[in-house]
C-alpha cells in the first residue's frame, strides 16, 4: 500500500492524515470530504523553492491555483512565500480577499474580460500573462484610460509536445493558447508592445502539458524560447529579464505513474536555462514556474461512505459511493486513474475487486474501475488516494448534488476549509416563474 505525506495506519487499524483519523473526520463533517495534507503542500512548496536557492538562481514559483482554489489555500501559498498563478476575476477576487500579495499575483487565461483585466489593474497585481492580439489591444486601452503601466509576459507555443493526454497538451503549435514561436505571431506581439509607454514586456511563458515524467520536454522547450530571447536582443536590443516555463509537473496517482521530485525538474530546467544563455551570450534570466497538481494533488484525499453494493456475475462487483463525477470528473473526462482503500479496514489484505461508482444519474459515473480493495460493506469509509487537483475546482451541482465540504490538516489538528453547500445554498440564486401562462 503506497501512503502520501503524512498518512499513516493507526493501531485501529484507521487511515490518519496529519495525525487525525479520517473516521473521526468522516463523522464530523460527513462525506463526501476533500481532506488536505497542508504540510505535504508546505514540503512540495519548498523542495521547489530550496532547489532555486541553493543553486543561486533568482525565481518565482507560482502556485497555478485552477488545480485548487480557495481563502485558506491562498493564505496557506503566501505563508510559503509561493507567488500565484490564477486564470480568472473570480480566483483573481479569492485572492485579493485572502490577502495575498498582489505584486506576486500573475493572471494567464486565454479570453479575459475586459471587467477582468480591469480588476487586475485595479488590484495592481504583479503581471499579465498575454495569450494573443485581442488581449494587448484591451491592455493598451485599460493602460491609457487610467494611465497605469502594466508588466507582461508573452504565451508562446514552442511547438513541443508532451508525453500527456492529448486534453492536456498545450505547448504544441495547435493550441488554443498562446503565440505562436515558428510562424511570425511571437515577434508581431512583440513589436506591439516592446515599445508602448505603459507596457513594460518582461519576457516569455511558456507550458507545454501536464502530468509530464521527464525533463526533456521542458528542456527543449526553454532551449527554443531562449533562442527567440536571443534573437530580440540582437535584432531589438531587448534584453529580457523574465523566463516563465509553466508547469505540469507529474505526480503518483498509480503504481504505474513514476514522477521526479520537485529539485530534479528544476536543476534540469536551471542547467539548459544556463547553457542557452552562455551560447547566446544573454544574462540570466528570472526563471519563473507553475507547479499546480505537484504541489497539492497528492495532498489530497476524498472520503466517501459506501452505500450500495451490486454484483453482475460473471462481470464485476460493484460498490456506489455518496460521491462522484460531481466532486471527482476526471476518470470521465480524462479516463484518469487512482487508488483507494478502505479506510475503517486499511490493515485489512485487499482481497476484493470492487468498480467503485458514483451516486450520479449516468452510466459513465465510475471513479475507479476493477479497484483492488478490502472486502467492503455498506457504511465503510472510502479513502480515494490523490484528489487535490482538479477535483474540487471542477466541482458542479450536477444532478443537484451540494458540493462536499473541505478539511485541511496538519500536525493532529483540524480545520474546515470549505463549508458544505446545503440544499438551501442549491437554491439561492434560483427566483420564481414570473412569466404568464399563454392560452
Amino acid at each position: 500500500m503506497h501512503l502520501y505525506g503524512t498518512q499513516q495506519i493507526n493501531e485501529l487499524g484507521h487511515l490518519t492524515i496529519g495525525g487525525v483519523d479520517t473516521i473521526e473526520l468522516a463523522k464530523q463533517y460527513g462525506t463526501p470530504l476533500f481532506v488536505y495534507d497542508t504540510a505535504l503542500i508546505r514540503k512540495r512548496s519548498r523542495g521547489f523553492i530550496d532547489t532555486f536557492e541553493q543553486l543561486g538562481v533568482k525565481a518565482q514559483v507560482a502556485y497555478a491555483s485552477k488545480a485548487f482554489a480557495c481563502v485558506a489555500a491562498y493564505q496557506l501559498a503566501a505563508q510559503e512565500n509561493l507567488s500565484l498563478d490564477v486564470v480568472s476575476g473570480g480566483e483573481l477576487y479569492t485572492a485579493i480577499k485572502a490577502g495575498f500579495p498582489a505584486d506576486r499575483i500573475h493572471f494567464h487565461g486565454n479570453n479575459k474580460s475586459i471587467a477582468e483585466l480591469e480588476l487586475a489593474f485595479e488590484t495592481g497585481i504583479g503581471c499579465i500573462v498575454v495569450d494573443n492580439f485581442y488581449e494587448i489591444s484591451l491592455i493598451k486601452e485599460i493602460a491609457q484610460q487610467k494611465n497605469q503601466k502594466m508588466k507582461i509576459l508573452l504565451r508562446v507555443t514552442p511547438g513541443v509536445e508532451a508525453h500527456t493526454h492529448d486534453f492536456i497538451t498545450t505547448g504544441q503549435a495547435d493550441s488554443k493558447f498562446g503565440f505562436d514561436l515558428n510562424n511570425g505571431q511571437a515577434d508581431e506581439a512583440f513589436k506591439q508592445v516592446v515599445n508602448d509607454e505603459h507596457i513594460e514586456l518582461l519576457g516569455l511563458h511558456c507550458h507545454i502539458g501536464s502530468q509530464i515524467f521527464e525533463t526533456e520536454g521542458f528542456s527543449l522547450a526553454a532551449g527554443k524560447v531562449m533562442q527567440k530571447m536571443g534573437a530580440w536582443k540582437e535584432q531589438h536590443g531587448f534584453v529580457a529579464q523574465v523566463l516563465n516555463l509553466g508547469g505540469g509537473f507529474g505526480i503518483r496517482y498509480t503504481e504505474e505513474d513514476k514522477p521526479l521530485e520537485p529539485h530534479e525538474y528544476v536543476a534540469d530546467m536551471i542547467r539548459t536555462v544556463q547553457d542557452e544563455s552562455k551560447k547566446l551570450n544573454l544574462a540570466m534570466p528570472e526563471i519563473w514556474i507553475e507547479p499546480g497538481r505537484s504541489l497539492v494533488g497528492d495532498a489530497g484525499t476524498s472520503l466517501y461512505t459506501i452505500g450500495s453494493q451490486k454484483t453482475v456475475p460473471n462481470v464485476r462487483d460493484y460498490i456506489a459511493v455518496d460521491g462522484g463525477m460531481s466532486d471527482n470528473i476526471r476518470p470521465a473526462l480524462y479516463d484518469a486513474k487512482y487508488e483507494a482503500i478502505i479506510a475503517n479496514k486499511a490493515n485489512d489484505p485487499k482481497t476484493s475487486t470492487y468498480t467503485v461508482a458514483g451516486k450520479l444519474c449516468e452510466s459513465g459515473d465510475k471513479l475507479i474501475i476493477d479497484a483492488s480493495l478490502q472486502n467492503a460493506h455498506t457504511g465503510d469509509i472510502l479513502a480515494m488516494f490523490c484528489t487535490g487537483a482538479y477535483g474540487y475546482s471542477m466541482a458542479s451541482n450536477y444532478n443537484r448534488v451540494p458540493r462536499p465540504a473541505v478539511v485541511f490538516v496538519e500536525n493532529g489538528e483540524h480545520q474546515l476549509a470549505i463549508k458544505r453547500e446545503s440544499y438551501e445554498d442549491l437554491v439561492v440564486n434560483d427566483l420564481p416563474l414570473t412569466l404568464t401562462k399563454g392560452e
